[in-house]
C-alpha cells in the first residue's frame, strides 16, 4: 500500500507547532502586592487571588501579601467573604497593591422574621437563616433536606427510605406528647401538611423561629417552633432564563450480614441436634451447598434497586422593570426507590408551578406624603405528587424483612417444569412479565414471603397529592413610613388513594389463605379534600427619635378557617383482573360476599388573633423587642377560648461601643448579648373536643328465643369539657454571637430552658363511660427541656458532605416528662 508523504510531513511538523505553542503559552510572570482594607488599611488574611477563567491561585498571608504567576495580560480576581469582589488587569512583573471594600450587603444582611424583616445585627431572637445560595449548593430534593446539617438545634428525621416518604422536623427537640411538627408559614400563608409539595429552586430562604420571643407574634400555633419559607420573586432588568438539572444515583449504604446455604444448613442442624431431633441437612446437601450445586441466594441482592436514578428538573424565567417584577417556573422531580423500583412499586413523581408577581399601582412619593404609593403581588403555586410505595420499618409482610430472613437455599423463581405444576395447582400464583413463577415460602414461615413476590403481586395503591397555595396581597404607604398591607391566602389540598387487591398465590401459610379466593379480591379508593383561607391585615411603622433612636411597630389581626372532607369505599369480589378497570363498580354488590361499603366524614376549625410588636435599638447598640399575641379558637372549651402570649427580648451589640472596639483586634468584628422569654401556644387538637359526643351501635334485645326484638341504643362517646385549655410553652433563651475576619467565621451559643404544660391525653374509663373504647376526661402534662446550642460555620470551609458552606455542630440537650 502507497503511503501519503503529505501525511506523512504532517506527522513530523505537528509536534513541532505542539512544543512551541507549549513554550509560547507557558510563559508567565510574577505579580505581587498587598491586600487591604479599604477603610482601616489593616492588611486581609487568605484572600482569594486567582487569574480569572483558569485554576491558577493562591491566598494572602497573615500579612496580607501575596504572589502569583500569571500571563501575560491576564485577569486577577481578587474575592473575599464579606467584600466586594474586585477585578484587575494587569502585566507581569508589576506589584499591584488592592484596598478591598466592605460589602454594604454583608454589613445590612437582612433576615426575615414574623410579618417583617429585620437588620441581622439588630435581632434579639433566636433566629437561623439558610439561604438561597446555600440551597444552591446542596442541590436538595425537598426543602427539608436544606436543614439537616446547616442549622443547629434542628432534626430533621425521615420516616423510611420510601420516596416520597414524609419527614419530621423537630425545633429544640419534641415538644409534646401530640403533634410536634412546627408550624409553616410560606410567603406569609400558614399551611398544612409539611412543605414537601414546594420545589426547592423556588425558594430565597428559610428562616428557623426556635426561641418563643421570635414566635410569640404566631401564637397559638407556635409552641413547636416556626419556619418561614420566603419563594424567589423577579427583578428589574432584561428577562432572565435559567435551567436548572441534576442526575443522581441512590444504593443502600449498607446491606445486614446474613448466612450463606452452608452456614444456613450447619446452624440449622446444630439446632435441631440440640433439640434431640433428627437433622434436616445431610452431609451431602451441605458438601452441595460447599460445591455451589444447590441455591444460594442473597435476597437483598435480589430486591435492591442498584443505581437507582433520581432527577430535579427546572426551568425559570424572570424579569421586570420599575413598575412590575415576575418570576414563573416549572419543575419536575423523578425519584426511583432502591427496592422496588425497578419493579415501579416505589417511585414518587413531582410537578410544580409558581408565579410570583409583584405591581405598583402608583407611586406619589414626590407630588405629596399622604397615599403616595399602592403596590399589590401575588405568589402562586400548584404541585401534584403521585407515589406509590412497598411496606416499610416492619420485619413481617415486608420486602425487606423478607430479604433478611428468607432462607438462602430458596431459589427466587422455579424451574419451567416446577412452575407449570404450580400453576396447574394455583393459577394465581405470582409471576413475572415473561412467565416466570416465583417460588412460594414455606407454610411455616408465616408473614415471610419470597420478597420478589411481594414486589410483583398483584396488591397495590396509588397515591395522589394536589395541592394549591396561594398569597393575594396590597400594600398601601398611607404616611411616610406608615405601611397598611392586606393580604388573602389560600390553601387548597386534594389527596388520596386508589388500589387493587387481585388473587395471588404466595404461600400454603394460613396467613396468606384468602390471598387467592376470587370473593376476596377488593378494590378501593379514598377522597381527601381540604381548605384554608386566610385574611390578614397589618399596620406598620418605622420612624426615628433623633439620630439614634430607632421604633418599629407593628399591629395586625388575622382569621383563619379550615374544612376538611374525606369520603372512601371499597367492593369485593372483582369482575376483572384488568389494572385499568379498577374502579368500585368493576366489583359485584352481592352483600352476602361482602358488598360495597362507604363512609366519610368532615371537620372544620376556625381561629381568630389580634397581635403587635414593638422593636426598638438605641444607635444599633441596645435592643429591646416586646410582642404579644391574643387567640381565640373553637377548639377549646367555653371557658378558654381565649389565650394570650406574650414575649419579650434584649440584645446588646458589645463592640458598638467606643471604649470597648478602640481596644478589640481588626480580626474580632461582632460580638452581641441577647436574652429572651416568652409563651407560646399549641392548639393542635382534635376539633370538637370540649363537646360531648353520644355513640350508636349500643344494641340490645328483649326477650327470649325467638319472641326477642333487638333495640337501637347510644351511649355517651365523650363527656364534655368547658374548661379545656391551651397547651403552652414557656421558653427562657440566653445567647451570644460572635463574628471573626470580617463574620467570615461566626460563633453563637445559647442556652435554653423550655418548659411545656397541660398536654392535652385523654384517658379511658369503660367502666364508668360504659364503652370500652370512650375517652372520658383530659389529663395534662408537661415537660422540661434544658439545652445549650452551639453553632460554628465557617464561609470558607468545605463540610464532610463535600459541599462548600457552612458546617453546623448541633445542640446538646436533656429533658425530663412529670
Amino acid at each position: 500500500m502507497k503511503r501519503n508523504p503529505f501525511v506523512w510531513k504532517l506527522f513530523l511538523i505537528l509536534p513541532l507547532f505542539l512544543f512551541s505553542s507549549l513554550a509560547v503559552f507557558g510563559q508567565t510572570s510574577e505579580v505581587k502586592g498587598t491586600v487591604t482594607d479599604a477603610a482601616t488599611g489593616e492588611p486581609l488574611i487568605g484572600v482569594s487571588v486567582a487569574e480569572k477563567g483558569t485554576t491558577n491561585g493562591t491566598l494572602t498571608d497573615l500579612d496580607g501579601r501575596y504572589a502569583i504567576n500569571i500571563k501575560e495580560g491576564a485577569t486577577i480576581v481578587f474575592t473575599y467573604v464579606g467584600y466586594d469582589p474586585m477585578e484587575l488587569k494587569t502585566s507581569p512583573g508589576v506589584t499591584l497593591d488592592v484596598a478591598l471594600k466592605l460589602s454594604q450587603q454583608m454589613l445590612d444582611e437582612i433576615i426575615v422574621v414574623g410579618y417583617g424583616v429585620q437588620k441581622k445585627s439588630v435581632v434579639t431572637a433566636s433566629i437561623s437563616s439558610v439561604k438561597s445560595s446555600d440551597i444552591e449548593k446542596l442541590t436538595p430534593s425537598r426543602i427539608e433536606n436544606v436543614l439537616k446539617g446547616q442549622v443547629s438545634g434542628v432534626q430533621v428525621t425521615q420516616g423510611s427510605g420510601q420516596p416520597g416518604s414524609d419527614s419530621k422536623v423537630r425545633i429544640r427537640g419534641i415538644g409534646t406528647t401530640g403533634n410536634s411538627d412546627p408550624l409553616y408559614i410560606i410567603d406569609g400563608m400558614a399551611v398544612d401538611g409539611g412543605i414537601k409539595n414546594l420545589n426547592p429552586s423556588d425558594i430565597a430562604s428559610v428562616e428557623i423561629l426556635k426561641d418563643a420571643a421570635s414566635a410569640a407574634v404566631y401564637g397559638a400555633r407556635a409552641a413547636n417552633g416556626v419556619i418561614l419559607v420566603t419563594t424567589k420573586g423577579g427583578t428589574s432588568g432584561k428577562p432572565k432564563i435559567t435551567y436548572e438539572m441534576s442526575y443522581g444515583f441512590q444504593n443502600p449504604w449498607k446491606k445486614k450480614a446474613v448466612l450463606n446455604s452452608e452456614q444456613y444448613m450447619t446452624l440449622a442442624n446444630e439446632l435441631y441436634l440440640n433439640n434431640n431431633q433428627d437433622l434436616v441437612f445431610s452431609p451431602k446437601d451441605i458438601a452441595d451447598a460447599r460445591a455451589g450445586l444447590t441455591p444460594n441466594t442473597d435476597w437483598q441482592e435480589e430486591v435492591f434497586n442498584k443505581n437507582a436514578p433520581v432527577q430535579n428538573h427546572q426551568v425559570s424565567i424572570s424579569g421586570g422593570n420599575e413598575k412590575a417584577t415576575y418570576y414563573l417556573s416549572v419543575g419536575f422531580f423523578d425519584q426511583e426507590g432502591i427496592i422496588g423500583g425497578n419493579y415501579n412499586v416505589s417511585n414518587y413523581k413531582r410537578f410544580s408551578v409558581r408565579s410570583n408577581n409583584t405591581y405598583e399601582i402608583y407611586n406619589a412619593e414626590n407630588e405629596r406624603d399622604f397615599l403616595n404609593k399602592l403596590k399589590v403581588g401575588s405568589n402562586v403555586t400548584y404541585s401534584r405528587g403521585k407515589s406509590i410505595g412497598v411496606g416499610t420499618n416492619d420485619v413481617f409482610g415486608t420486602v425487606l424483612g423478607s430479604a433478611t430472613t428468607l432462607p438462602p437455599t430458596m431459589s427466587v423463581y422455579m424451574s419451567e417444569e416446577e412452575g407449570k405444576a404450580l400453576l396447574q395447582e394455583h393459577p394465581y400464583a405470582v409471576t413475572t412479565k415473561d412467565g416466570k413463577v416465583l417460588t412460594p415460602s414455606p407454610s411455616n414461615f408465616q408473614e415471610i414471603r419470597n420478597p420478589v413476590a411481594l414486589m410483583l403481586r398483584p396488591n397495590k395503591t396509588f397515591n395522589n397529592e394536589d395541592k394549591f397555595i396561594g398569597t393575594f396581597w396590597g400594600e398601601l404607604t398611607i404616611l411616610k413610613d406608615l405601611v397598611f398591607k392586606s393580604s388573602y391566602g389560600f390553601d387548597l389540598a386534594f389527596w388520596g388513594g386508589d388500589g387493587y387487591k387481585f388473587p395471588y398465590y404466595m404461600s400454603d401459610n394460613s396467613t396468606g389463605a384468602d390471598d387467592e379466593k376470587p370473593t376476596k379480591s377488593e378494590i378501593w379508593s379514598n377522597m381527601h379534600r381540604g381548605a384554608t383561607w386566610q385574611i390578614e391585615n397589618t399596620l406598620t411603622y418605622n420612624f426615628k427619635l433623633g439620630e439614634e433612636h430607632s421604633f418599629n411597630l407593628l399591629a395586625g389581626q388575622s382569621a383563619r378557617r379550615y374544612t376538611e372532607r374525606w369520603l372512601t369505599g371499597n367492593g369485593y369480589e372483582v369482575m376483572a383482573y384488568n389494572p385499568a378497570m379498577a374502579v368500585i363498580d368493576a366489583t359485584l354488590a352481592d352483600p352476602t360476599k361482602g358488598g360495597r361499603r362507604s363512609t366519610g366524614n368532615k371537620t372544620a376549625s376556625t381561629l381568630a388573633s389580634y397581635f403587635g410588636r414593638i422593636d426598638y435599638n438605641f444607635a444599633e447598640r441596645y435592643m429591646l423587642q416586646a410582642t404579644v399575641r391574643r387567640d381565640g379558637s373553637d377548639k377549646f372549651g367555653t371557658n378558654n377560648k381565649w389565650g394570650v402570649f406574650p414575649s419579650f427580648s434584649v440584645g446588646w451589640n458589645v463592640l458598638n461601643e467606643s471604649f470597648i472596639r478602640d481596644i478589640t483586634p481588626n480580626w474580632f468584628n461582632s460580638m452581641k448579648l441577647r436574652g429572651s422569654w416568652g409563651v407560646n401556644g399549641n392548639q393542635n387538637i382534635d376539633a370538637y373536643a370540649y363537646m360531648s359526643l353520644m355513640d350508636g351501635g349500643q344494641n340490645y334485645y328483649f326477650g327470649e328465643n325467638s319472641s326477642s326484638l333487638m333495640y337501637y341504643g347510644i351511649s355517651p362517646g365523650r363527656l364534655p369539657n368547658p374548661d379545656l385549655k391551651w397547651e403552652e410553652s414557656k421558653q427562657t433563651d440566653i445567647g451570644v454571637d460572635f463574628g471573626f475576619l470580617r463574620n467570615a467565621l461566626t460563633l453563637t451559643v445559647d442556652y435554653y430552658k423550655k418548659a411545656h404544660r397541660r398536654y392535652a391525653s385523654r384517658k379511658t374509663h369503660p367502666g364508668l363511660c360504659r364503652a370500652a373504647r370512650t375517652f372520658c376526661q383530659l389529663r395534662y402534662y408537661g415537660q422540661l427541656r434544658l439545652g445549650i446550642r452551639y453553632q460554628l460555620p465557617y464561609r470558607n470551609t468545605r463540610c464532610k458532605s463535600g459541599h462548600k458552606g457552612q458546617c453546623i455542630v448541633p445542640e446538646e440537650y436533656f429533658g425530663r416528662l412529670w
